[in-house]
Parts: structure tokens; C-alpha cells; sequence
């Protein structure tokens, strides 16, 4: 793991207000913030250029696929993933091979996060046993072990048996730990792969319809309602689902949710290519249902912004669509979405931003040391943006051991130039005179 060092960086604006200052690390925590300060003692020195400094972003929801399809991804290069695009912390899902049912497993993806160091990994631990559906997992040891499991699902898979899930919802209440649920009814999705509209309907797509989704998070919420426990929802898709979070909060139910950059910026028009890179789950949308999220991300019915980050090998993608893994690569990308798809339309700000992809997600997992105030006397988790720049995705350049990303060619705006964790600079960009971001040092 790096060690953790002292470091001043120049030149930022933090929430990208008013004019740059510098600010001072030492020893991971912030110890001043202020117009030409002089460096502690021993401190590097890292240029923000001018950027904007957001608290590191916490991501609820990725596929870091070890142990078991390391050729994949690994911790560790989904670590470096994590870095460049502005993260200090994931969490790692249970649907690993072996499935992470066990503190054995938990604790041991949490370790090798720990070796790593360019990110807290945090492991998620599966609801029941295998992703099966049928039997709980020791949901109380995997929270008690080295780990400390904070969050549960089955992602993959729905929890579809209300009897399973509402013990599992009273079991977490005990606990104090959190179920994020995989919304889709599978009696509904049998051979799925697009959203059930026109699009499918045109391309002769198996459709996977709204109410698959939406009949579980109302579900969901009534049975969090009962057993008094939290719930989150996992990768929120439709306009319907908005509405149902909207009367979930009226009824004064703890419902959380998040929504992925894919689901703001694309929709199902993406599937008229065949190309398998574009399946999904929950699927793409249709217009309708994009700009509803975006809305209710906007106003905090959708709390915050989660990757879903699902990397897969060639040959798992470049086949058949209905053939095809579902799912994207999002780590290096997502900030980048976000500045697209909500902060150039007015949408959102840059504290905002910093809400949705950093400060909402520590609070609803209970991360005491992430999503902080920029402050002194607060952990030197942080992330410098430029927004002035933009770059080019191209799944080869990634940090990622997979490559199948759907923006590639796409030019996005904002750049991530640095990353720190604690004060260690986990990921920076050289300096570029041209339109490009700058290579990674």
C-alpha cells in the first residue's frame, strides 16, 4: 500500500468557487486552506492548474470480478480504474466465483484492496447463500469479520422471494448494515434483452418491460416499511420507478436509490447496431425514462450517482446480442457523464456533483471518513477536475482489463487530473499544452 505523505496542491477551486487556493495535506488530513502557503516540511507539490477540488467519489456499485474472472478485471486493476476517474472508494459486488456468501471471501477482497491501496475496497456481501435466492447468508459475520460488510445484495439477481428478503430486510435493521436490491422480477424477464417498447418490438428484441423493475421497488418499500429497515435500490431505470421513490418518501419509508451515467446519457435507440457492448441490466431505456432520471437525480428522489461497472471479455460481447454479457465498463467514464448529462445542461452544480457521487453515497453506507466537507481537519480524500478539457474513450486505453465500454470514440467533457487517498496521490495526469487530457504518470 503507498504511504501515506504530505502534500500541497496548488492552484484549486474547491466546488469550483471563487478564485484558486492551495491546500495543505499532512498526514491525510487537510491543515490549511489558503492563498500562497508555504509547503510543510517534506511535502511534494501537485499543480491543480486551476482545476476544481470535490471530495473523492464513493461508488456503491462495482464489478471488481475477483477472485474467479480475473482476466476480467482484478482488484487491482479496477483499483487503478477507480483512481483515474476520481474515486477513494467502491464497493466490490458479491457476484464473484466463488460468490461472496462468507467472511472468508469478504475479508479477503477487503484485504487485497488494502494491499493495493489506490482505493478503499469495500466488499459486498451476498444476500443468501450462492445468489440462490433460497437461504440467507451469515449476513452477522460478514459484518462483524475484518471487512466490516456494510452493504448486501445479490446483484445479478433479484431477491424475488418476498418471504427471503423480508428476513433479510428484518436481519439488517439488527445489524445496522444496508440491502441494495437488484429490482427485476424474473418471471417477467424470461430471455429478456431490451427494453419492451418499439425499438424491440422493430428489431425483433425479447423486451423487458417497466413493470419487472417497478413491482419490486414498491415491494420493497412496503416491506421495508414493516420490518422499519432501510432499503436501496440498485440502478434505478424508469420513470415509473421515480414515481414509486417519490410515494415511498411521502409514506416516510426509508428508500434510498442510484442511477448509473449510462442510464442518463443513453437510451434504447443504441440498440439499432445489434452490438452487444450496448446490453445491459436493468436494459436501456427510452427517451422518456432518461429524462426522468435525470429530473429526479436533480432533485434528490435519486440520491446518488452509482457506476455498476461490469467489465467482460471480448468474446463475451463481440457476439450475438441476445448472446452478449449484459453490462459496461463506467469507473474511468462517469464524472465525464455527469458534467454531460447534469452540469452543462444546469442541472446540477459542482456541489451537486459532489453530492451525488460523493457525499450521498458516503452517508447512505455510513462511510464516516469519505464524502467529507473540504475542510481543515478532514481527510485528504479528494478529486481534481478540469472542466475545461475533454477527452476521447477508447476501451484500450483504460485502466480496466476489459474494454467494453459503449462511449467509445465519444468525446466527453471534464478531465480527472488527480486523485488522493489520505494525502497519497493514487492518480495524476501529466501536463498537456494540446486539446489532450495528458498521459497518466
Amino acid at each position: 500500500m503507498p504511504v501515506t505523505r504530505s502534500v500541497l496542491i496548488r492552484h484549486v477551486r474547491p466546488y469550483g468557487e471563487g478564485d484558486p487556493v492551495d491546500v495543505a495535506v499532512v498526514d491525510g488530513e487537510i491543515t490549511e486552506i489558503g492563498v500562497d502557503l508555504t509547503a510543510p516540511e517534506g511535502a511534494a507539490t501537485l499543480d491543480g492548474r486551476g482545476g476544481i477540488l470535490l471530495p473523492g467519489f464513493v461508488d456503491l456499485h462495482t464489478h471488481l470480478r475477483e477472485p474467479g474472472r480475473e482476466d476480467t478485471e482484478t482488484v487491482d486493476s479496477g483499483s487503478r480504474a477507480a483512481a483515474r476517474g476520481g474515486y477513494t472508494a467502491v464497493f466490490a459486488m458479491a457476484n464473484t466465483a466463488p460468490v461472496a456468501d462468507n467472511a472468508a471471501i469478504t475479508d479477503h477482497v477487503w484485504r487485497m484492496g488494502q494491499e493495493v491501496g489506490l482505493v478503499d475496497v469495500h466488499p459486498v456481501g451476498a444476500v443468501t447463500v450462492g445468489l440462490e435466492g433460497e437461504q440467507l447468508a451469515e449476513m452477522g459475520m460478514m459484518a462483524a469479520g475484518v471487512a466490516q460488510v456494510k452493504l448486501f445484495s445479490d446483484d445479478g439477481k433479484c431477491v424475488h422471494d418476498p418471504v427471503i428478503m423480508k428476513r433479510a430486510l428484518e436481519y439488517s435493521k439488527g445489524l445496522g448494515v444496508l440491502i441494495s436490491q437488484h429490482s427485476e422480477d424474473p418471471r417477467l424477464t424470461v430471455g429478456a434483452v431490451a427494453h419492451d417498447g418499439p425499438t424491440a418490438a422493430r428489431l425483433g428484441l425479447a423486451g423487458w418491460p417497466r413493470a419487472a423493475e417497478e413491482s419490486i421497488v414498491v415491494r420493497d418499500a412496503l416491506l421495508a416499511r414493516d420490518a422499519g429497515a432501510r432499503v436501496h435500490i440498485a440502478h434505478a431505470s424508469t420513470a415509473g420507478t421515480v414515481e414509486l421513490l417519490k410515494w415511498a418518501h411521502g409514506q416516510g419509508i426509508a428508500i434510498t436509490a442510484e442511477v448509473t451515467p449510462h442510464h442518463l446519457l443513453l437510451d434504447d435507440s443504441r440498440l439499432e447496431s445489434y452490438d452487444g457492448v450496448n446490453r445491459v441490466n436493468p436494459p436501456l431505456r427510452e427517451e422518456s425514462d432518461k429524462l426522468a432520471l435525470r429530473a429526479a437525480l436533480a432533485e434528490g428522489v435519486i440520491d446518488c450517482v452509482a457506476t455498476d461497472h461490469a467489465p467482460h471479455a471480448a468474446q463475451e460481447k463481440c457476439c450475438e446480442f441476445s448472446q452478449a454479457r449484459p453490462g459496461m465498463l463506467g469507473l474511468e467514464t462517469a464524472v465525464s457523464i455527469i458534467v454531460e448529462t447534469m452540469v452543462e445542461p444546469g442541472l446540477l452544480d459542482w456541489r451537486g456533483v459532489a453530492r451525488v457521487m460523493s457525499e450521498r453515497p458516503a452517508q447512505i453506507v455510513g462511510l464516516d471518513d469519505q464524502g467529507r466537507p473540504i475542510a481543515v481537519g478532514e481527510p485528504a480524500n479528494l478529486t481534481i477536475i478540469d472542466p475545461d478539457r475533454s477527452w476521447t474513450v477508447r476501451g484500450d486505453h483504460l485502466a480496466s482489463r476489459s474494454a467494453n465500454t459503449p462511449f467509445e470514440e465519444m468525446t466527453l467533457p471534464g478531465v480527472v487530473t488527480a486523485t488522493l487517498l489520505r494525502g497519497t496521490v493514487t492518480a495524476e495526469r501529466t501536463a498537456s499544452s494540446s486539446d489532450e487530457p495528458g498521459e497518466w504518470a
